[in-house]
């Protein structure tokens, strides 16, 4: 049963994800939600035992957002942002214990309303093409400003055009392909 219950909210998931790409591609910027192979590839450079305050940009349905709640040590605190309302609503109900926000243009003030000055990891879903330069840069520029000495940002694209940007904001950037999503997607590790 439980099972079940498990394949439908997938289902459900995979179909809100698909209706709100087509109601608005440029900030869903996929048909379908990420894999689990690039979950696993996302999550798996973190220091899960050292994170006392993580960031998650762009969450969706949730896909990350469950296993980062599966993961993070329990005093963890957790903020989440994702700007399409219906999918917000839905981390609100799913993820009570974090702190869910709606625009990661605003990472900085929404942080420290809720008294967080520095992440040790921010992880971002945000499809980065689809925005202007300058929404870009001020995202970027917010990651850098938030993240605590030696703290790591980790986002994936289904393409290299972040690749030079990344790289004049961080000191050691790695990418790495995962094939087995849909897009394939390059996952870079930020430090």
């Amino acid at each position: 049963m439980l099972a079940n219950a498990f394949t439908k909210s997938k289902i459900t998931d995979k179909w809100l994800f698909l209706k709100k790409f087509i109601q608005n591609p440029r900030d869903v910027g996929s048909i379908i939600p990420s894999s689990h192979n690039l979950t696993q590839k996302m999550l798996e450079p973190i220091p899960w035992n050292h994170v006392r305050t993580l960031v998650e940009l762009g969450a969706g349905t949730g896909v990350f957002t469950q296993s980062i709640c599966e993961l993070v040590r329990p005093d963890c605190q957790v903020a989440v942002f994702e700007k399409e309302e219906e999918m917000r609503e839905s981390l609100k109900r799913e993820f009570g214990g974090f702190h869910i926000f709606p625009n990661a243009l605003e990472l900085e003030i929404s942080l420290s309303s809720i008294g967080v000055t520095r992440a040790d990891c921010i992880v971002s879903g945000l499809p980065f093409a689809n925005f202007s330069q300058t929404d870009r840069e001020k995202i970027i520029r917010q990651v850098r400003k938030t993240l605590s000495a030696g703290g790591m940002f980790i986002t994936f694209q289904y393409s290299l055009q972040m690749k030079s940007m990344l790289q004049h904001a961080f000191n050691e950037v790695s990418i790495t392909f995962v094939p087995w999503n849909m897009p394939p997607a390059f996952v870079y590790i930020c430090k």
